[in-house]
């Protein structure tokens, strides 16, 4: 059974340590349930899974209609979470951590809470929705914002050209802010 930790900086983040059971034919990890997370109904899930390349840099995400749970299965990332709510105290705290095959980790990423990570090997990210993708639920903040000042651990991360062009938190107008 997973231990569920609640993050000190960003109000809502919470990190499931999970445990790992390995022989000499392999590994077992048990990465959710929805039990560790009842502040959400789970009725609509979605799985995703994204592969990276190291140095790849994907984000900083947010939305307003959707929770995430973050796995990483293989490799190592570098997680970065951002609180963009306003009226939360913890708004435009930060946090990163590492995880994957050496941190076994779930990260249960609230509605309002930018995310993203970086590669910091060939890694597989797995992660789960509790609402169905929409385009216009995805809205991101610049993953080298100074006000934000995130420490990725890389200076040239690879990007997307829609992470390259996400607006500083100050460039958002209220209306695409988190409640």
């Amino acid at each position: 059974m997973a231990e569920i930790i609640e993050s000190a900086k960003v109000v809502g983040v919470k990190f499931a340590k999970l445990a790992a059971f390995a022989d000499d034919r392999g590994r077992f990890v048990e990465t959710f349930r929805r039990e560790w997370f009842p502040e959400r109904s789970w009725e609509k899930v979605q799985t995703n899974r994204s592969d990276s390349k190291a140095g790849v840099l994907r984000g900083l995400h947010y939305h307003f209609l959707q929770v995430d749970y973050w796995y990483c299965a293989q490799g190592e990332i570098r997680v970065a979470l951002a609180d963009l709510r306003p009226s939360s105290p913890t708004f435009k705290a930060t946090e990163t951590i590492v995880i994957g095959e050496n941190n076994q980790m779930g990260i249960f990423i609230p509605v309002g809470v930018a995310h993203g990570f970086v590669a910091l090997t060939d890694a597989t990210l797995t992660y789960l929705v509790d609402n169905y993708y929409t385009g216009g639920d995805e809205l991101g903040v610049a993953w080298n914002d100074p006000v934000l000042a995130i420490d990725w651990g890389v200076d040239t991360p690879i990007l997307s050209g829609r992470d390259q062009a996400n607006p500083k938190i100050d460039e958002i107008p209220a209306e695409k802010m988190p409640k």
